[in-house]
């Protein structure tokens, strides 16, 4: 579609969004020329309103900044009487766009029906999931590959990193780590420097980085996971023959979800179940038969995970002889927890992840 073609349908479904509120009539005006796209007179319960409109196919936070300074230029063109409200319209339009167009009190629309017009009398915010195509992008750094690399500039966030450094740490291939850069440089997720072969990022955004992580994660089903009890043993026991038992069968695991958020930050009297993941292998299964561990469908004290044996390991801490999840893949595990797991995980954040 020509930019013209796709700036008019965005500005058409902006006024039949407009339209559909209470008590609004609004109407677009032909006046040329303008540094802008579109300008629309707004008629709110008797109250006049001109909205400046700029129209763009995607705006990623790197973007706002430009598109505010051609509307203020365009408003600096109006009288100053009239009551003006500046509007960002897109087919797409990033959390962390839209998080900087409130904070500057630009309005926005995105071609979902997301909607923020912050005009006097006529305040309105709706808010819907953005067009697939482009969360798709986002949500692939979540998955397989891309999340070790993810992965890696969390645990290790205030490092600078190569991208062939990076890829050796995350254990995927160079090329892995260039999408996944590309994608955190759109969203403004990382600061740059140095140039060609020497150039290198940091992470700048953990904190949006580790919620947009934790939101894919929250929007997936539960990971597949065996239930077994043990007998006659209490949690603490537990761990302590599974660290035993797999360390003795060379068996690589992790344990994650309350227990291990329990021992990075303590925060609950009593844990009575433990989850763990661990690699497939005939290995695994015998030692877990060694631990007098039988399936059973409902009470549990043992969860088994069977996963990667690299990217779904790794990071692991060893503590006290028992391989724990790094905090962020603890983090991430108890967004699909039970009970008080919520609030496990915001403490677990707060005292050992930080941001």
């Amino acid at each position: 579609m020509k930019d013209r073609e796709y700036e008019r349908q965005l500005i058409d479904e902006f006024l039949k969004s407009l339209e559909e509120l209470p008590e609004v009539r609004a109407k677009l005006e032909a006046e040329q020329p303008l540094p802008t796209n579109a300008k629309i007179d707004l008629k709110v319960a008797g109250k006049e309103v001109t909205l400046l409109v700029e129209a763009k196919r995607a705006v990623y936070p790197r973007d706002v900044q430009q598109a505010i300074w051609q509307l203020r230029r365009a408003k600096e063109a109006l009288p100053s009487h009239k009551e003006i409200v500046l509007v960002v319209i897109a087919q797409y339009l990033s959390h962390g766009a839209k998080a900087q167009l409130q904070a500057e009190r630009i309005g926005y629309f995105e071609s979902s029906g997301s909607l923020y017009l912050p005009a006097p009398g006529a305040y309105c915010y709706i808010e819907r999931p953005s067009p697939k195509p482009f969360e798709r992008a986002v949500r692939s750094l979540f998955s397989g590959r891309r999340a070790q690399v993810i992965h890696a500039v969390l645990v290790h966030h205030k490092r600078w990193f190569g991208v062939h450094e990076l890829a050796e740490i995350a254990m995927v291939s160079p090329a892995t780590v260039s999408e996944v850069f590309s994608e955190l440089e759109r969203q403004d997720w990382v600061s740059l420097q140095g140039k060609g072969p020497r150039k290198e990022r940091q992470l700048s955004q953990p904190t949006a980085l580790l919620d947009a992580w934790a939101k894919e994660v929250r929007e997936r089903p539960s990971p597949s996971m065996g239930r077994y009890y043990v007998p006659g043993v209490k949690t603490d026991g537990l761990m302590q023959q599974v660290g035993e038992q797999f360390g003795k069968s060379n068996i690589e695991y992790a344990v994650s979800y309350e227990y291990a958020a329990q021992r990075y930050a303590p925060f609950l009297s009593s844990i009575s179940q433990v989850r763990l993941r661990m690699s497939k292998s005939s290995e695994s299964q015998a030692a877990i038969s060694e631990l007098g561990a039988r399936p059973v469908a409902e009470g549990f004290n043992l969860g088994i995970i069977e996963t990667d044996a690299h990217g779904g390991l790794l990071f692991r801490n060893e503590i006290e002889n028992l391989w724990l999840a790094s905090p962020v893949q603890v983090y991430l595990d108890l967004m699909h927890g039970e009970g008080r797991s919520m609030e496990m995980a915001e403490h677990l954040r707060k005292e050992r992840i930080g941001f």
